[in-house]
């Protein structure tokens, strides 16, 4: 059994488990179980979207589990994600709506829109053009989506909302609107991308940072050969090394000194334990500077299928980065 996960407060004063089980690329047929595992290590907060195509797999095990008496529907903390072809302010609610029956829910924790990029409208969740390296786009503005996810607050059906992959100026542009500020920002955060200006905007603002990828995401779809592996990197074996604790270990309690939440995928049930086993040890101040000086802006999920559009959140980091 792992320690006790802790919890932290958004600015709305919401509580929220500092540590979450993510479950993006979880292979079908697995993530049933490894839910059902998370909730029996301790976890109390789980992250999933829409374009995962697993939320079916996630609400049946948190259902096996409020039905076995181990958990209540309160005491957990479920997070999903707005896709992009559902930015339409009158497509918001349905798209939510297939969320609760799938996780077998009446209501969310936190609802986040995924990307600040709007796709064309449908069902087919990457709407490629022919050169099947783009998508096509929709017009629709986030501002305009944001207006409708307050209105799912209002009727009860989430409690809180949020942002992902959102970059500095449209964080801004959604608090000029906001009725209900977003309570986070969902964004890729490891050493080799700490995303530091992104951070302290949002932190000043109140809004609190959600680490995904904290491991580098290591069996990511697309990884190339020649990738370097964030968990094989020496000062990372180094430190695990030094406080007898695995490298993954280290990056979790990492992003937990950064003062982030963080959510490590994992389908196997030792290692979710063993993500979770990250509250009876400390790095210092050397430890976390060394872990800061990796720094190479190597981000994983540069969402390169919509390069191109207007809200595209880092196309510009990416131009300047490889001129």
């Amino acid at each position: 059994m792992a320690p006790k996960i802790p919890s932290v407060f958004f600015k709305n004063g919401t509580s929220v488990p500092v540590l979450g089980l993510g479950t993006w690329n979880s292979p079908p047929g697995q993530v049933t179980q490894a839910v059902k595992d998370a909730i029996d290590v301790g976890y109390r907060h789980i992250d999933c979207a829409h374009v995962y195509e697993n939320e079916h797999e996630v609400g049946a095990g948190i259902g096996a589990k409020i039905a076995q008496g181990n958990v209540k529907r309160e005491d957990l903390f479920v997070t999903s994600k707005l896709w992009n072809t559902y930015h339409r302010p009158d497509l918001v609610k349905g798209a939510l709506q297939v969320t609760l029956r799938n996780l077998n829910l009446k209501y969310l924790d936190l609802y986040l829109i995924h990307w600040p990029v709007a796709y064309r409208e449908g069902d087919v969740l990457f709407p490629l053009r022919p050169d099947g390296k783009r998508v096509h786009f929709s017009d629709v503005d986030y501002v305009n989506t944001w207006a409708a996810m307050e209105r799912l607050v209002e009727a009860g059906l989430v409690r809180n909302i949020g942002l992902s992959n959102f970059n500095v100026q449209q964080v801004q542009r959604v608090l000029d609107v906001a009725r209900i500020a977003p309570v986070t920002n969902q964004i890729e955060c490891h050493p080799y991308l700490h995303q530091a200006k992104l951070g302290e905007f949002c932190r000043a603002q109140g809004i609190t940072i959600t680490a995904y990828s904290p491991l580098g995401s290591p069996a990511r779809p697309w990884v190339k050969q020649d990738d370097p592996i964030l968990m094989e990197d020496p000062t990372v074996q180094k430190l695990a090394q030094k406080h007898s604790k695995s490298p993954a270990q280290v990056l979790i309690r990492y992003q937990i000194q950064l003062g982030n939440l963080v959510i490590p995928k994992s389908v196997s049930k030792q290692r979710i334990a063993s993500n979770a086993d990250v509250f009876g040890f400390e790095l210092d101040d050397e430890d976390m500077q060394q872990l800061a000086a990796l720094e190479r802006n190597g981000r994983i999920c540069p969402e390169s299928f919509s390069f191109g559009h207007p809200h595209h959140p880092f196309e510009k980091e990416f131009r300047e980065g490889r001129r």
